[in-house]
């Protein structure tokens, strides 16, 4: 077993008992400044990664979290949050962890050391799909198994761990280590080593998003109004784009059953929303190639 540098002693807290509770904020603080910057060092292996699951999905692979623990948890909630935010499939992404679904809320003994399961539960994987496992310490047998079985289909890997060390990174085709150093309590990876997690995921996920067109500008052109902050959201995203009054966006949103992009080219375009959605359809969705008059075949992630 290689050695797990967030089990080490952090020598800046071993006060962290004994000191007044502002003192011991402050030392958190400190501590978690080192995490952007750690994350940053990795951003060659995160555009990889971001090009790679883009253009996966071109090819309309999945992608796949794998993990365990505090892991397996930041990769379910992650997953969870993108079919709402970009009206994807909800089987577009997917968390799994060990343990099952009863592991994110009840700590499974033993589940991280089952290689087994971990083989059983890559069985989802086909050769377009993006398999990433993720753990701090990179070394437990269930992601062994998930990438021995991602390997034996042809997904593609990529492994987010903050040891270099771990044997995750020996064996994955992409590795993104942002190294924080040592918990401010020895071994506690939800700490540094899960907000650096959870910042590479976000990046990850939103990365390819964009790369797929979900988004225009940095508009979030294809969420699902499905409540009246979003529905708000949505008529805002409308009338800044096409530049109509809210009423007029409105108007057109409820015609376009809520469908912002459909809204915004059937605004811009003067065209009605069933012939938006047709120029929509031939560019794939992508909604600056429809404005723009670029051919879909053009856009590379």
């Amino acid at each position: 077993m290689s050695e797990v540098i967030t089990e080490y002693r952090n020598e800046n807290t071993k006060d962290i008992d004994i000191i007044s509770t502002i003192d011991m904020v402050k030392k958190m603080s400190d501590e978690d400044k080192i995490i952007a910057l750690a994350v940053e060092e990795e951003s060659q292996n995160i555009a990889l990664a971001i090009d790679l699951i883009a253009k996966q999905f071109l090819k309309g692979g999945k992608l796949f979290y794998f993990g365990a623990g505090t892991s397996g948890r930041l990769g379910i909630l992650d997953a969870s949050e993108c079919s709402p935010t970009f009206s994807v499939e909800e089987n577009m992404v997917q968390g799994i962890m060990a343990g099952g679904d009863d592991a994110f809320k009840h700590a499974v003994e033993g589940a991280e050391d089952d290689f087994g399961a971990g083989i059983k539960d890559a069985k989802v994987l086909t050769e377009v799909d993006v398999a990433v496992v993720i753990s701090a310490s990179g070394n437990p047998k269930y992601l062994l198994g998930v990438l021995e079985q991602a390997e034996a289909v042809g997904a593609r890997t990529v492994a987010i761990t903050c040891n270099s060390k771990g044997i995750i990174a020996e064996e994955a085709g992409i590795v993104i280590c942002p190294e924080v150093g040592p918990e401010v309590i020895a071994g506690s990876s939800r700490l540094k080593a899960g907000t650096a997690q959870k910042m590479v995921l976000n990046m990850l996920s939103t990365g390819a998003m964009i790369k797929i067109g979900k988004t225009y500008e940095n508009f979030m052109i294809d969420l699902k109004a499905s409540n009246e902050k979003l529905k708000d959201r949505a008529i805002k995203i409308v009338s800044q784009i096409a530049e109509v009054s809210h009423a007029d966006a409105l108007t057109t949103l409820m015609k376009s059953s809520w469908e912002v992009k459909v809204a915004i080219a059937a605004l811009k375009l003067n065209l009605d929303v069933a012939k938006a959605r047709v120029e929509l359809k031939h560019h794939n969705g992508v909604l600056r190639k429809v404005l723009t008059g670029i051919k879909s075949s053009e856009f590379r992630p």
